[in-house]
């Protein structure tokens, strides 16, 4: 070990958020720094984007270090933490290790998308350890809401660092693991520098229920269902899905999946054996002649997405599959914050048909894959950091993690957010720079940021609309017939009902001839006297000014 190494900890995404993971760990002195990273995540786009498909991490800070990224570790196959890989991984071109879930899923997900990324996956799972340059780093299982997710122990030099990824404590999970209570009090029994914690759920007291107790209500409400039940979760949630499937065929109901992401978790799931002892599910087609009390439909949808399968039933879209008056639609699921109005909107569509509908807040139908107060205290207790640092949160989740750890005696809990630099060791433990952070647009096929997606153009457009006017001088520079006006996303009339498209065209002919023929030879000059004429005609009459194109040509 030099004696000018730090081992400094960097977020990229992640913290001050909730989705789009990504953390940096470097170690060496400051202009030679070898890095490994954790996680690659994505976050999804809001109304605020229109277009945009995923949001990911802004990577430009590897730019300068690509040859010292030494490898991708990611803890499960979640978006929020997986989602970017695919994308961000060709301009890296590093080592990826990851667990047989996890692997399978980022195949299954290469394939679905026609992505160009073959990323070489290393298998990795809880109990493995694993030598990345000045790094050593060991898998501890965890329980969480989707199959194999794991902790991280990286041992450096200067001292050992726990990243948790996403994790609870839950004595009766429906799939494993358990978090390994054993391991990590030994972990602290080494001793641990710094504890890099998930702080999705510090603002809830006590603990998370089991999802034993979550099985149980869901059979409850299957049971004394009278009609199909319809339930939606998230289709990573391979543990909520077996247990679903084992309480519809308690009541002696066969069970249909709808949704390719579902149908693909559940193929992989399959894949590495998660799936056994699950009876064979039927096909759409077969949906029909079952009797409506005898079926179980597990399907995707819970935040909202238009384009899910939940969404097309309420709408009634779908071909082989319909509900009606009489049947329950269970949310086994969290809302998003975001997704609020979306959801709402799927529910009433459901009611107005006269369809039952059933949330976390009427039945014990769900629970978070993330630890409550008294569980981010146990972990306190068994690893005994001397740092803590919230993660994988807003700032509220940051905050309340912040103030619990000092109450329970951490000392150090120092104040990070995406790009700050933080030195764990040696000396004091602070913010010392910040890294180029931020965002940018999976669009369609393309990557950028903003101005590169045309997105803020795209607002513009969303809020204003386009005017298109095309002008046809002859050799005089006179009109060659009518100009062409082709208003897009305007009212039709104004508010005395002149035709706003008869207003445009006026304003062409008023500003091409308030120009003097000897001057309109300067087209740029009559281009930009159009477009503010538009622009101006619309403002009058609507009290908007849209975004005009203007071609002006001249034919000799």
């Amino acid at each position: 070990m030099a004696k000018q190494d730090e081992l400094v900890f960097l977020p990229l995404g992640g913290v001050g958020e909730i989705g789009m993971n990504l953390a940096l760990y470097g170690f060496g002195p400051a202009e030679k720094r070898q890095w490994i990273m954790v996680d690659c995540g994505v976050t999804f786009a809001g109304p605020e984007l229109p277009g945009v498909d995923l949001v990911l991490p802004d990577i430009s800070f590897l730019a300068k270090q690509r040859e010292r990224l030494k490898a991708i570790i990611i803890t499960h196959a979640h978006e929020d933490h997986y989602g970017a890989l695919n994308d961000l991984w060709p301009g890296l071109n590093v080592p990826v290790y990851a667990s047989p879930f996890t692997a399978g899923m980022l195949e299954a997900k290469r394939d679905y998308e026609g992505t160009r990324a073959d990323i070489p996956i290393t298998i990795f799972k809880a109990g493995d350890r694993v030598n990345i340059g000045p790094f050593e780093i060991e898998a501890v299982g965890v329980n969480h809401s989707i199959p194999e997710p794991m902790s991280l122990v990286i041992r450096t030099p200067l001292g050992n660092i726990v990243h948790t990824g996403d994790w609870k404590i839950d004595a009766e999970p429906s799939l494993g693991p358990l978090t390994d209570e054993n391991r990590f009090r030994a972990i602290g029994d080494e001793g641990v520098l710094a504890l890099m914690c998930d702080s999705t759920n510090a603002v809830r007291d006590g603990v998370s229920p089991s999802e034993e107790a979550v099985s149980e209500g869901l059979r409850q409400v299957i049971e004394q269902a009278e009609g199909r039940v319809a339930i939606t979760t998230f289709s990573s949630n391979v543990g909520r899905i077996r247990s679903i499937a084992q309480a519809a065929e308690a009541a002696g109901r066969e069970v249909l999946l709808l949704g390719s992401s579902l149908k693909r978790v559940v193929n992989v799931a399959r894949d590495v054996g998660l799936m056994e002892g699950i009876k064979p599910f039927i096909a759409e087609d077969e949906y029909g002649y079952i009797p409506r009390d005898k079926v179980v439909v597990i399907l995707t949808g819970s935040q909202g997405e238009a384009r899910a399968a939940l969404a097309k039933l309420s709408r009634d879209e779908m071909r082989h599959v319909a509900l009606a008056a009489g049947d329950t639609v269970v949310f086994s699921s969290r809302t998003i914050p975001g997704n609020e109005k979306a959801i709402l909107e799927i529910m009433n569509g459901l009611i107005d048909q006269g369809i039952k509908i059933v949330t976390d807040s009427q039945a014990l139908v769900h629970v978070s894959g993330h630890p409550r107060r008294n569980e981010l205290l146990k972990m306190y207790e068994w690893i005994r950091p001397q740092v803590l640092v919230p993660v994988h949160g807003e700032a509220a989740h940051l905050t309340a993690q912040a103030d619990l750890a000092r109450g329970a005696g951490i000392e150090i809990v120092p104040r990070v957010r995406n790009g700050n630099i933080l030195r764990l060791a040696p000396g004091e433990v602070q913010v010392i720079d910040d890294a180029p952070h931020g965002r940018i647009f999976k669009d369609g096929k393309l990557i950028g940021d903003v101005d590169e997606m045309g997105i803020s153009d795209r607002k513009k457009l969303a809020y204003v609309g386009h005017v298109a006017v095309s002008v046809l001088l002859d050799a005089r520079y006179d009109f060659i017939g009518d100009p062409d006006v082709v208003p897009f996303g305007l009212p039709e009339f104004d508010d005395e009902g002149e035709d706003m498209e008869d207003t445009l065209y006026d304003a062409v002919l008023g500003a091409v001839e308030s120009i003097p023929r000897s001057r309109r030879k300067d087209l740029d000059t009559l281009r930009e006297a159009v477009r503010r004429s538009v622009r101006s005609a619309a403002n009058n009459a609507w009290g908007k000014k849209p975004v005009v194109t203007v071609f002006v040509n001249r034919i000799a």
